[in-house]
């Protein structure tokens, strides 16, 4: 069995996910068009949206690359969502909640910081998989502990990297509108 399909089998039995926040602006978009884009097809096709991220965040996603990609985390709560809202980028956020079977879609690469920093180096799933804490994110640890508190602080600067757009059927928890 390969790294991918354990830890779909972990999440599957814990009902777990990948998380993605948006703006509730956004689900329009997202319900008629039946995908979540990535940032720079939107672009393409002019579509507005309400970004999260700050002018910086999405300069820095072009010249990576990484605009091409749609970004998740493993928690449902996250920094940049935080500071989006408290700066009015986002008024009303929701975090969608994504299927694990996102990770079997080609080309998904995983990266252990923030994706856009220049040191990031995104790698396939399959490989970076074995490079993530899964215990602090998916187990009860000591959060207490100063050590585990960095280590958390550390995996929620994971992403995982899904090209051009996820498929709404991998979106379970998308209201109807």
């Amino acid at each position: 069995m390969s790294d991918i399909d354990k830890l779909i089998e972990i999440l599957t039995k814990i009902r777990g996910g990948f998380y993605h926040f948006t703006d509730t602006r956004n689900l329009a978009l997202i319900r008629a068009s039946g995908l979540l884009y990535t940032r720079a097809q939107k672009e393409k096709e002019r579509v507005a949206i309400a970004p999260g991220g700050n002018d910086w965040s999405l300069d820095a996603d072009r010249r990576s690359g990484m605009d091409a990609f749609v970004h998740l985390c493993f928690f449902d709560d996250h920094p940049m969502e935080w500071i989006a809202r408290q700066q009015g980028r986002i008024a009303d956020s929701l975090f969608l909640k994504i299927s694990p079977q996102v990770l079997r879609i080609p080309d998904t690469l995983i990266v252990d910081t923030v994706s856009n920093r220049a040191d990031a180096v995104p790698r396939p799933a399959e490989e970076m998989i074995r490079n993530l804490d899964l215990k602090v994110i998916y187990t009860r640890t000591d959060w207490k502990d100063p050590a585990v508190q960095e280590r958390l602080k550390a995996a929620k600067k994971c992403e995982i990297l899904v090209p051009s757009h996820i498929p709404i059927n991998l979106i379970t928890n998308i209201p109807n509108g």
